[in-house]
């Protein structure tokens, strides 16, 4: 883990004198607002991660423990963005028999030490009224309120782990605020670019991470872990992790692009890249090009009984029926508790709106530019030995 140290921390320097000196795209002259924003999100990012690296250390002093926690059939959710894995997320981490990352250990709580110092912190909280957590309340309703329609998360819901891999600058998300750092785009294409040794140290980290979190919220439990980033990484993770479950969530291209463009067009205008630069958004479909066809080889190359292919339209029209299918493909314990929370959730799916609204042409996208790039890929995965009974009879493939 130590080993990734000193390498993150170069990597950290020359990607902040990039991203001070060069535009995103690397031709247009970098504008003084991405200069201000940059001096202010640079200090407090490594602040945050320096603290992380502090955690992991604490952990080999005082909680060696997390060494020899085994991580039983895990069960990764992936898919391309915008496909669902959210909900499906908050839905799975409902049933006891899983534990999942909480976005506050994602985003302040890597290690045990930090983990337990939180915890304890929330403990005498408690005891004196919550007064921090009314606050804390407060602040997200005005943080996360933007991220209603897009993405709706607290600090307490189920968050995608991939915020892991933070600390050593491997979590694709950093290619928003460093659009012209190779190696993120190389992140973003695991399986394909990077050198076996590079995966190798990066998931040695990754599964860490992991351990640390069953060692805290008990090594008995199988962990859940939701990643749509993790498309690239999927056939390495498939290696990784020999008796895990991989249930993949896919959508229509023609609505998976203008969704996910559009969802990362606020934080594009907020590091002063605009949304609609052709390098950057070609660069961006491509990498979502990726996204299918690693997902593809994935269906075709794993046996039924370890991975499910699903849609939106699945999840959202045949919920209940849909999951209870992959539970038994999976040999996996259905409760009653949980086969009552898929009844209710079941309901609430079909009735949902999303408030999101995008469409091809407001990115200068057209039908026959996604039929070229990503239709035959879809419709091959939708027809793969592991998507579930009858899926070309409720998805557009």
């Amino acid at each position: 883990m130590f080993d990734l140290f000193p390498i993150s921390i170069k990597r950290l320097a020359q990607m902040a004198f990039t991203a001070l000196t060069q535009s995103p795209d690397g031709v247009a002259p970098v504008r003084m607002r991405r200069v201000l924003v940059m001096l202010g999100f640079l200090p407090l990012f490594a602040m945050v991660q320096g603290i992380h690296w502090l955690g992991f250390l604490l952990d080999d002093l005082l909680f060696r423990g997390w060494r020899r926690v085994e991580i039983r059939e895990p069960l990764f959710v992936l898919g391309v963005p915008r496909s669902g894995t959210t909900r499906l997320h908050e839905i799975l981490a409902k049933d006891q028999q899983y534990t999942t990352f909480s976005a506050w250990e994602c985003l302040f709580a890597l290690s045990v030490s930090e983990r337990r110092f939180w915890l304890a912190l929330a403990r005498i909280d408690a005891l004196i009224g919550a007064p921090g957590a009314r606050l804390m309340r407060w602040i997200e309703r005005r943080a996360f309120a933007s991220l209603e329609d897009v993405h709706a998360m607290s600090l307490t819901t189920p968050e995608e782990d991939y915020f892991a891999l933070m600390p050593i600058l491997s979590c694709f998300i950093l290619a928003l605020p460093f659009p012209n750092t190779d190696y993120l785009w190389r992140i973003g294409r695991f399986d394909q670019e990077l050198s076996a040794a590079e995966r190798r140290r990066i998931l040695d980290f990754y599964q860490g991470c992991l351990k640390k979190h069953l060692y805290v919220h008990g090594e008995q439990k199988r962990l859940l872990s939701k990643n749509a980033a993790f498309a690239p990484l999927a056939g390495s993770l498939a290696q990784r992790f020999p008796d895990a479950r991989f249930l993949v969530c896919l959508r229509d291209p023609m609505q998976t692009l203008p969704s996910q463009l559009s969802s990362i067009a606020s934080g594009l205008d907020f590091f002063g890249i605009p949304s609609d630069n052709p390098i950057i958004q070609d660069r961006l479909l491509d990498q979502l090009a990726f996204y299918y066809r690693n997902l593809d080889a994935l269906a075709h190359t794993q046996p039924a009984d370890r991975c499910v292919i699903v849609t939106l339209p699945q999840l959202k029209n045949e919920l209940a029926t849909t999951l209870i299918a992959t539970y038994r493909r999976f040999g996996s314990e259905l409760t009653e508790s949980f086969l009552q929370t898929l009844e209710q959730e079941t309901t609430a799916a079909r009735n949902y709106r999303s408030q999101h609204q995008y469409s091809l042409e407001q990115f200068g996208l057209n039908p026959e530019q996604i039929e070229t790039r990503f239709a035959e890929t879809y419709r091959r995965s939708c027809l793969a030995k592991t998507a579930l009974p009858h899926a070309k009879d409720v998805m557009s493939c």
